[in-house]
């Protein structure tokens, strides 16, 4: 997505030809690397991400490259888009994504404040995740996988009728993103995974705005440019759809 808007909205706002602009992303996934030459992530015959590296690759760069973070001094995100919130940080965790969609869902149905933001039903390593949370009077079924088997449990379990659920989030690696096949490696060892989510509750914990619809940021560009939530010009940057692809 960030791939799409650097690409237009951000190639509009700095007065740049979107084709000189190169896009690195720095992914946990290795799958994000064949996704960036699919056909569906292409706008108007630019692509939305040209390079994807892994956090392993970066690390390695790093310490190629002889640099020393701690020594280096803080800076800000760059401007504009360089605000961020608590809900885009737990998306790399098991759970996270459902707990940051339950953030904002809330407050657009009851138009209140919510302000007990932590949905600890959706949170932990448990292979299946099950929740009801209750939103403007009505019980929304919340069904979580994590892991290829246990994300075939459970569409299974839904296919058969067994289960209905309002809402699902299914991550392929186990743990999530903070586990990808591009990550460190950790041999197997599921208390590194454990510190990995703790750290990102913890950054979550840490940030002035933890809700995604209240980053001034995208606020602002939906403002300047994207128009209506939803609405076409939204859903055509934003969206996107896959088609089968023949196996190899």
């Amino acid at each position: 997505m960030f791939g799409t808007i650097a690409k237009t909205y951000l190639a509009e706002k700095l007065g740049i030809d979107p084709s000189k602009i190169v896009v690195v992303s720095v992914m946990p996934c290795i799958a994000k690397k064949y996704e960036v030459v699919r056909p569906e992530l292409e706008h108007e015959g630019e692509k939305n991400v040209d390079l994807v590296i892994t956090t392993r690759e970066l690390a390695d760069m790093i310490l190629e490259a002889g640099l020393d973070f701690k020594s280096l001094p803080d800076e800000d995100f760059d401007d504009p888009l360089g605000e961020s919130t608590g809900a885009s940080v737990i998306f790399g965790t098991t759970g996270g994504v459902i707990e940051a969609t339950l953030r904002t869902a809330y407050e657009w149905l009851t138009k209140k404040p919510l302000d007990k933001v932590e949905f600890h039903e959706v949170r932990g390593l448990e292979g299946l995740k099950e929740a009801t949370v209750n939103i403007n009077g009505k019980d929304i079924k919340i069904g979580v996988a994590h892991g290829l088997g246990n994300a075939r449990t459970l569409l299974r379990a839904i296919q058969s009728g067994k289960s209905e659920y309002h809402a699902i989030e299914i991550m392929a690696c186990p743990g999530g993103c903070i586990d990808g096949g591009g990550q460190p490696y950790h041999l197997g060892n599921m208390d590194i995974v454990k510190k990995r989510m703790e750290a990102i509750y913890k950054e979550d914990r840490s940030k002035k705005i933890r809700k995604s619809h209240e980053n001034p940021a995208v606020i602002k560009m939906y403002k300047e440019y994207m128009g209506e939530i939803g609405g076409d010009k939204a859903h055509d940057l934003l969206h996107t759809h896959y088609t089968p692809r023949e196996k190899i």
